[in-house]
């Protein structure tokens, strides 16, 4: 299945193509598509949803990437990074349903917007595989005009998409245009109107059929479980926190999602495996 990292890594790759051919800042998307992740918490999306209940003024993955970045890194020096690659950072994530229209974009870098349409890009096409090895989706369940449209393949997919989104982009530019102004950067980041309706359809279905069941059924239930026993645990027990997290914030609850948000699945699960051996409340029972 795909990892956190191995995601970050397919973003990379997929941004740096796309801003090569486009004759774009290369390194500044790789940075970007790098950091972009870094704020995600245990259990993805249902992880994130759940500390935004628990911690006051909320929270959402991009900002915490971008406050990984600036306030938790070296002893709350945070890194030397440039606006560019923290904006791009915080602006990757995309709302539910259409995601591809140019307000949504207003004030973007180039690169940010191939990073966010890389992030999509990547995340779509490597779910459905995982939905496929999970036994969530069989290949008769998924709308065939993904396949007969994008290609049969992962990587007939990507190609498809990746190859789509440099042309189009060109022709914002107006290189196709024999009486335009020859630019040698395009103006907009997009896809073919074609391209974009089935990929638009492809997210719509992958909401409906892999993420919003996995939220709210069994496995989202104990994701959600495992959340609150840690931080209820380590709002208590705040002695069993890292001490860099104490140090760093005044605010206790914020310390303790700082400290929450970076673990992986597995090690949340182990610790609350651990936790779970000296309770009895029947809210936890079967969770672990």
């Amino acid at each position: 299945y795909v990892t956190r990292l191995t995601h970050t890594i397919e973003v990379q790759q997929v941004g740096r193509t796309i801003a090569r051919a486009l004759n774009l800042n290369e390194d500044l998307v790789e940075a970007a598509a790098l950091g972009h992740d870094l704020g995600h918490t245990p259990f993805g999306h249902i992880g994130e949803k759940v500390l935004d209940e628990l911690l006051p003024g909320g929270f959402h993955h991009s900002s915490h990437s971008v406050r990984i970045v600036e306030k938790l890194e070296k002893g709350g020096a945070g890194l030397n990074l440039t606006r560019e690659v923290v904006e791009a950072i915080r602006r990757h994530s995309k709302p539910q349903g259409e995601f591809l229209d140019a307000d949504a974009v207003e004030g973007m870098t180039l690169e940010a917007q191939i990073v966010r349409i890389s992030d999509a890009v990547a995340y779509l096409n490597h779910d459905l595989l995982d939905a496929f090895r999970a036994n969530a989706l069989k290949i008769d369940e998924v709308p065939s005009i993904i396949f007969s449209t994008l290609g049969e393949s992962h990587g007939d997919r990507i190609n498809t998409i990746v190859s789509d989104i440099v042309t189009q982009s060109w022709v914002v530019a107006g290189l196709n245009d024999s009486n335009s102004v020859k630019n040698d950067q395009p103006t907009l980041i997009k896809m073919s109107d074609n391209i974009r309706t089935v990929v638009n359809e492809f997210r719509s279905f992958m909401f409906e059929r892999v993420y919003v069941p996995e939220d709210v059924g069994e496995q989202g239930h104990a994701a959600r479980s495992i959340i609150r026993l840690l931080f209820d645990y380590y709002l208590n027990n705040p002695d069993s926190i890292p001490k860099r997290y104490l140090e760093i914030n005044d605010n206790q609850q914020q310390a303790v999602v700082d400290y929450i948000s970076g673990m992986t699945d597995q090690y949340a699960i182990n610790i609350a495996e651990k936790l779970h051996k000296g309770i009895s409340a029947p809210l936890y029972k079967g969770v672990v």
